[in-house]
């Protein structure tokens, strides 16, 4: 093991089971073999990559990068070799990790996975939840589903489904405190925020009469950092939100909740995509999973189309 895949597999092993002596018994070498292999890395990049602490071995910010670079870079040579092995037409297989916004993580995709795992039986998937903005790199995701502008990178980008963003309250919240007739009157109600740096809370909105587009920061009492979340509060009565459709379509549908000042957001537009990182040979379980949930997911955000 003294080329660099063979390097790059011992520290793999280090950062995940965080500790030499495991790594060595993974790996069938002696816990100072896989030292030096690590140690050579970091002389040849002249930075640290593991440190020791009191809670064991911890990445450096170096480490954590290297991780997800040396992780993909196996992989790809896993995914070349069984091309070769295979004719070129390998099944995708290998670890897969995918990072979704978590209602349309919750709605769309992970009522997926089990037919997808069922095709692909030789696939790990990996599967986290969170509305936060993320790094893939940071994150060791592969692929990142979120909805909005897309980022200015070297991502890449596939449509999911292309929605629109509702403002709604409960009719209890609306029996209670009125209807605002105009986006003025959004000061006098008391409008549930996300608590994370996004423009979600500047709503937007279109004249009905004359086309000239309006932004409005809002304010409540009540944040939080996520859309199911935001959803349970603003059925409950507490306030007026500003959710997808894709998400609401059913307590819509329900009575549940009601759509309000609809005139003024006719083109609030929301894409949700399927992001990863470009590569001229892109992991074939990368394209297997997004081929999946393009297949299987209505673009206009009606649900999924054949879910088994």
């Amino acid at each position: 093991m003294d080329n660099r895949a063979g390097e790059m597999e011992a520290f793999i092993r280090v950062a995940e089971l965080k500790s030499f002596s495991e790594a060595g018994r993974k790996l069938h070498l002696s816990p100072s073999a896989v030292s030096k292999l690590v140690t050579r890395i970091e002389d040849r990049l002249s930075t640290r990559l593991i440190v020791r602490s009191t809670r064991g071995l911890q990445l450096t910010p170096e480490g954590d990068m290297y991780l997800v670079r040396a992780r993909r870079v196996l992989d790809e040579i896993d995914d070349a070799e069984r091309a070769v092995a295979s004719g070129g037409k390998a099944a995708p297989s290998g670890r897969l990790r995918v990072n979704a916004s978590i209602a349309f993580g919750l709605m769309y995709v992970q009522p997926l996975i089990p037919a997808f795992l069922e095709r692909y039986p030789d696939v790990e998937l990996d599967f986290s939840l969170t509305d936060g903005i993320i790094d893939l790199l940071e994150e060791r995701a592969d692929i990142a589903i979120r909805s909005g502008a897309l980022p200015d990178s070297s991502l890449k980008a596939r449509k999911l489904i292309e929605s629109h963003r509702m403002v709604v309250a409960s009719p209890d919240y609306i029996a209670k405190h009125g209807l605002p007739h105009h986006p003025d009157d959004l000061v006098n109600h008391n409008c549930l925020r996300f608590n994370f740096p996004l423009p979600l809370n500047e709503w937007s909105f279109r004249s009905p009469e004359t086309g000239d587009r309006l932004k409005r920061t809002i304010s409540g009492n009540f944040m939080c950092d996520n859309g199911p979340t935001m959803r349970r509060m603003c059925l409950s009565g507490l306030g007026l939100a500003r959710l997808g459709r894709f998400h609401i379509q059913a307590d819509i549908k329900a009575g549940n909740l009601v759509e309000i000042l609809s005139d003024w957001t006719p083109q609030d537009e929301q894409l949700i995509h399927a992001m990863f990182a470009g590569h001229e040979h892109l992991a074939t379980r990368i394209r297997a999973f997004i081929d999946f949930l393009v297949d299987h997911i209505d673009p206009m955000g009606n649900g999924l189309r054949h879910p088994d």
